[in-house]
């Protein structure tokens, strides 16, 4: 069975689409067979491995009302290892939609299980909530990876997906477990970040992910060529970090730092 991990902060410009794309995109760099769920009404997951959204006539928003298989619509992706199930905007819609359907919070995991045992990875991108596709999304996985952008603010929210983190394990995912805190955005030359990452590191230990991801106008770039970023500069400081931090997620915990 494959390692199913949600990116999830429910702040938005963290970083979280950046690294599930990106993450994604070197774990099939590394020969381990991926699967990258959009369920971001934003589709910027889809855009961002260069699929056209125009050109999918289905997307996950049918999946998750019943109407389509996700076999279905599961689509390639330029890297041999790398498949995405792709979003739309009419995601939007499927928070209220989902309210009355029975089993709601059960959707996606119900929807992606026909298809994940092909895969070494399921990498699930969040919207910047914490509404019923993001619990959808907590419930179908095995983990949460979240994206935290090294500044003052962002620690604010922090608690507060850990705290929905800790009501779904009660209450509806018992085996959800946190893979990381991922440090983004970090800039050296800031004097808050090193702090903000000093503390991060302090009252979470071993849950931060060694790797820290720099601020990286390549990183930036990327998403409007259509590219994860080791397939537009394979050279820059971003894809090294994802490359690093795919290497952790691969070797677990062992590599791990307090």
């Amino acid at each position: 069975m494959p390692k199913i991990i949600a990116v999830a902060n429910q702040k938005g410009g963290v970083g979280k689409t950046t690294t599930a794309v990106n993450l994604a995109a070197c774990l099939a760099a590394a020969e381990q067979p991926t699967l990258l769920v959009d369920v971001d009404p934003q589709a910027n997951a889809t855009t961002g491995v260069g699929v056209d959204m125009r050109s999918a006539k289905h997307n996950i928003y049918h999946a998750l009302l019943g109407q389509i298989q996700t076999s279905e619509i599961v689509l390639s992706t330029a890297l041999p290892m790398l498949q995405v199930v792709p979003s739309r905007r009419e995601l939007v819609g499927a928070e209220i939609e989902l309210v009355d359907l029975p089993d709601r919070e059960q959707r996606l995991k119900t929807a992606i299980q026909p298809v994940i045992r092909e895969y070494a990875y399921v990498l699930i991108d969040c919207p910047p909530s914490l509404g019923f596709l993001t619990l959808n999304a907590l419930v179908a996985a095995h983990s949460v990876l979240i994206p935290l952008q090294c500044e003052y603010y962002a620690l604010e929210g922090l608690g507060q997906i850990l705290e929905t983190v800790r009501l779904c394990r009660q209450t509806l995912n018992p085996l959800l477990d946190v893979e990381g805190i991922l440090l983004t955005m970090f800039d050296g030359r800031v004097n808050l970040a090193g702090q903000v990452a000093a503390e991060v590191r302090q009252h979470f230990g071993q849950r931060v992910f060694r790797t820290v991801i720099p601020r990286n106008i390549r990183l930036g770039e990327a998403p409007s060529h259509g590219k994860p970023i080791i397939l537009y500069d394979i050279r820059s400081a971003g894809a090294e970090g994802y490359l690093r931090l795919a290497r952790e997620v691969i070797d677990g915990a062992k590599t791990r730092v307090g």
